[in-house]
């Protein structure tokens, strides 16, 4: 059953404005800043700090949502780790995502041993409350051994040319973490990233897999979703 939409009680702006500067800071590399310039040629008196707080408060909801929505995930997954800098230290962001390019989870932490690597396994297996066929991963040898603990059962290939699903699904993120000019915290970064890997790639389909028309009905679908999770269209079929 899908959940009811996040509470916009004690806020002065419709929720249409709330939900669109929280999309815009979500799908694009843009700063606070730029979507409240944004705002105001539309002629919407928003500061940067509203949009700031709204992100912060409804972006996470809303990937939430996004994610109840989404089918279930595919039987082979992909995994892989970069490293990132965090206040000037380096950290580590693990990623998977299934098949189709849709991200399972994410968890930025302090090593790639095979203590985070498990780690990573575990909060995965429980978050997708599925189990995978095949798991598919480079060569960092702590994905075996983590393997072997945690999910022996599901066939393991290890090889850095079948994953490049996972490695191209770094791109988005490298390019808000210039955009942002590195994260402050590993706790900030966490929640964004959570936040901003349910809502990016759910408006980045395989347009060079689509026709134009084909292209257009599925991001049609795809806002309709968006207004249903965010409580749009309840507003309007009340209307």
């Amino acid at each position: 059953m899908d959940s009811a939409p996040p509470s916009y009680q004690g806020h002065r702006y419709p929720v249409e404005i709330i939900s669109h500067c929280v999309w815009l800071y979500h799908r694009f590399p843009l700063s606070f800043r730029e979507v409240e310039e944004l705002l105001l040629e539309r002629g919407v008196l928003v500061s940067h700090e509203t949009v700031r707080r709204w992100c912060a408060k409804f972006g996470q909801a809303y990937a939430n949502g996004l994610r109840r929505r989404r089918p279930r995930p595919g039987d082979k997954w992909h995994l892989d780790e970069v490293f990132v800098r965090i206040n000037g230290e380096r950290k580590y962001l693990w990623r998977a995502v299934d098949a189709d390019g849709n991200v399972l989870d994410i968890l930025v932490q302090n090593r790639r041993d095979t203590a985070a690597a498990r780690r990573f396994f575990r909060r995965l297996l429980k978050r997708a409350g599925a189990v995978p066929r095949v798991v598919i991963t480079d060569k960092l040898r702590s994905y075996g051994a983590a393997h072997r603990e945690v999910m022996p059962s599901v066939e393991h290939r290890s090889h850095k040319g079948l994953n490049n699903r996972a490695e191209n699904s770094h791109q988005p993120t490298r390019q808000r973490e210039r955009a942002m000019k590195g994260f402050r915290s590993v706790g900030g970064a966490q929640r964004f990233l959570a936040a901003f890997s349910g809502i990016s790639p759910r408006f980045r389909p395989r347009r060079h897999l689509m026709t134009a028309a084909h292209y257009r009905a599925e991001m049609t679908v795809r806002f309709a979703i968006w207004d249903q999770v965010t409580g749009v269209a309840g507003l309007s079929a009340a209307a």
